[in-house]
């Protein structure tokens, strides 16, 4: 009997294993079609005197079509795209969004554009932030055969061993997304006391990696991790609010407990979760059809109710430390 469930790395799209397939740790990809490089317009380079290099990179971006998710990789040059919000709506909030994709690719449409677009229309600037990612082979057939292997070894992994590993130069491009709105604070009509930065699977890593280097110009003031690792980590001192989304039957983060949580509630700092009892792994802003629908209006409440959109916090103990 087979069966079926959505397995997705930043929106990788619907895949199934029979139970042969699954002992095998085989992954089958929706099919990956090559398109043109999208205009882009507004995206303003990260690093503007250039970025970092990166070992072994591809000489050019690889933009393609998974089902309706527009999906790039081989990115070397990260930028961050402004979505913002008419004046007379502004709250001063502000959201850096880190897509995800394995490090290996990123879903710009369901866990980037769209995401910036509803922030922005809850007068939350928003800022989709492309950055740097692993190199892959530059045919879209040699690319999915090795993010096949990539899944089907992520899917039967041992989660109890800790959160899986990152990749450095995106929680680097993660950085210095902070700083850039930070800076820029005025330009973009937002306080620089209320930058925030959510982020999907691996953007939730970069996100993570981001809060727990806890430098000061770049640790974000509020983060939501969304389908991201449950484990464990050591909660700085100067720890930020946080907001968790994630599905029961993610089959990649749902394994476990909520040891991250834990770990922020021991130190004290404010922490929310939601567990949807469906949805898989990368819901995004799709229609699941599923209660997962129903995370960005809970993270826009969240963000309410700890002061966050202006005004006083609720009394309602979310602020206590």
């Amino acid at each position: 009997m087979r069966w079926k469930f959505l397995l997705v790395i930043g929106t990788l799209g619907a895949a199934s294993f029979s139970p042969a397939e699954a002992q095998n740790n085989v992954f089958r990809l929706p099919p990956i079609v090559a398109v043109d490089a999208p205009a882009q317009p507004g995206a303003l380079p990260l690093y503007p005197k250039g970025a970092p290099p990166l070992a072994g990179a591809a000489v050019r971006e690889h933009w393609g079509k998974m089902l309706d998710e527009m999906i790039v990789r081989n990115v070397t040059k990260p930028t961050i795209t402004p979505y913002l919000p008419p004046s007379g709506k502004a709250t001063g909030a502000a959201v850096i969004v880190a897509p995800g994709g394995a490090f290996m690719q990123l879903s710009m449409l369901y866990e980037g554009e769209k995401v910036a677009q509803y922030l922005s229309s809850q007068g939350i600037a928003a800022f989709v932030l492309k950055y740097r990612l692993q190199p892959t082979p530059p045919t879209e057939a040699d690319y999915a055969h090795v993010m096949a292997e990539k899944m089907a070894a992520a899917a039967h992994s041992d989660v109890e061993q800790g959160p899986p590993p990152s990749f450095q130069p995106a929680i680097d491009d993660g950085a210095e997304a902070v700083r850039h709105v930070r800076e820029r604070a005025a330009l973009y009509g937002i306080n620089p006391k209320r930058v925030g930065m959510i982020g999907f699977s691996a953007g939730a890593m970069a996100t993570l990696g981001v809060t727990l280097a806890n430098e000061p110009a770049s640790r974000p003031d509020f983060i939501g991790l969304i389908y991201g690792p449950m484990s464990a980590v050591k909660v700085p001192a100067e720890a930020p609010p946080m907001f968790v989304a994630i599905a029961a039957d993610d089959p990649l983060f749902g394994k476990s407990g909520f040891a991250i949580v834990d770990a922020w509630r021991a130190a004290r700092k404010p922490v929310e979760l939601h567990v949807y009892q469906a949805g898989g792994h990368g819901f995004g802003m799709h229609n699941t059809h599923t209660s997962t629908v129903l995370w960005p209006g809970q993270l826009v409440e969240w963000m309410r109710a700890n002061g966050l959109l202006g005004g006083e916090p609720r009394k309602d103990g979310l602020n206590e430390k």
